[in-house]
C-alpha cells in the first residue's frame, strides 16, 4: 500500500472513530502537511527532558510589527502526549502567517497538579521573552490550548498565579483560545484524569471557570457540539457566559461533523473539509490589536 493510501485509511479511521488509534492519525496528517511553510526550530524552555518546544516560523514576509504569536498545548488527559505529533497544527498556523510554538510539559505520573501548569507558564513565558527575536510580535501573543491543553491555557490566561512565578503577566497576552478543554469539570469522570488531580480529595483552585473575571484577555472557545468527553455546554458554553457577564469580549464556536479528537484533527489539511476550525482560530489571530 502506497503511503497516501496508508494515510488516507488512518484518516478513514479518525473521522469514523474519533480517537488517535495507536498506528496514530496524527502521522498521517503530518505526513500530509506541507514543509515549505515554515522552519522549525527545537528549543529547551527549562532543565527538563520534557522543557521542550518547537518553534514555526512562517517562511512568508512578516507584517509590520512581527507576526501574531501563538503558544500551542496540546491534550492528551495530562497522560500522553508529544510536541512532535502537533506539525500538522504548527504549519497550518505557521501557513496563515502565524509564529507557533507547540510545547511539551511533564506529564502524570511524573507529575501532579499543579506541576503541568508551572512547566507551561515557563514555556508561555519563553515564547513572551523571546517572541521579537523570532520575528513575532510581543503584543499579539495568544495562548493556545486543545482538550487538557485548553486547560493549561485557559488557567494561565485567567489565574495570574501561574504566570507570576514566572515573572510574567495575563494582562500580556492578546488573546486565549480554548478547544474543547475543561474549565468546570469537577467531580471528575475520566479515570485518567482522577489521579492526576489528587482524586477525590481536590486541591483548591483548580477550575478555570472560578477565574473568569474582568481581567481576562479576549478569548476564543471552540468545541464539538456533540463532544462526548468534554461536555461542551457545561464547560465551553458556562465559560463563555461567565466571561461575557464580566464584560470581557468571547467569540464562541461549536462545530458539527467533528468530535472531541477531529476538532483539532481539522487543521490537518485533509481533515478542514469537517470544520472551518483553523479559519475561525486564524481570524481571531490575525485580527488587527485594539
Amino acid at each position: 500500500m502506497s503511503v497516501l493510501k496508508l494515510c488516507l485509511v488512518v484518516l478513514a479511521a479518525l473521522v469514523l472513530g474519533g480517537t488517535l488509534a495507536a498506528c496514530s492519525p496524527v502521522t498521517a496528517l503530518n505526513a500530509l502537511a506541507p514543509s515549505d511553510t515554515y522552519t522549525r526550530t527545537s528549543v529547551a524552555y527549562g532543565s527538563g527532558s520534557r522543557q521542550m518546544l518547537d518553534v514555526y516560523r512562517p517562511t512568508r514576509t512578516a507584517p509590520a510589527g512581527g507576526w501574531p504569536v501563538v503558544v500551542f498545548f496540546y491534550g492528551g488527559s495530562w497522560n500522553q502526549g508529544e510536541r512532535g505529533d502537533y506539525t500538522f497544527v504548527g504549519e497550518a498556523l505557521a501557513a496563515h502567517g502565524i509564529l507557533t510554538l507547540v510545547a511539551d510539559y511533564r506529564l502524570y505520573p511524573e507529575v501532579r497538579y499543579p506541576e503541568f501548569l508551572r512547566d507551561s507558564a515557563a514555556a508561555l513565558a519563553w515564547g513572551l521573552s523571546h517572541t521579537q527575536n523570532l520575528g513575532g510580535n510581543p503584543k499579539r501573543v495568544h495562548v493556545m490550548g486543545h482538550s487538557a491543553g485548553g486547560y493549561n491555557a485557559a488557567m494561565l490566561a485567567l489565574d495570574p498565579r501561574w504566570l507570576a512565578e514566572t515573572g510574567h503577566k495575563p494582562a500580556e497576552l492578546a488573546g486565549f483560545i480554548g478547544l474543547a478543554g475543561p474549565y468546570d469539570f469537577l467531580p471528575i469522570e475520566n479515570p485518567d484524569a482522577k489521579p492526576v488531580f489528587f482524586h477525590p480529595n481536590y486541591p483548591p483552585g483548580t477550575q478555570p471557570i472560578a477565574y473568569a473575571g474582568p481581567n481576562a484577555p479576549p478569548t476564543f472557545l471552540g468545541a464539538a457540539k456533540e463532544d462526548r468527553l468534554v461536555n461542551p455546554q457545561r464547560n465551553t458554553v458556562g465559560l463563555a457566559t461567565r466571561l461575557q457577564a464580566a464584560g470581557r469580549p468571547v467569540t464562541v464556536k461549536m462545530y458539527d461533523r467533528v468530535s472531541h479528537v477531529t476538532l483539532i484533527g481539522a487543521f490537518g489539511r485533509p481533515l478542514r473539509w469537517l470544520a472551518p476550525v483553523l479559519e475561525d482560530v486564524s481570524d481571531f489571530v490575525n485580527q488587527p490589536p485594539p
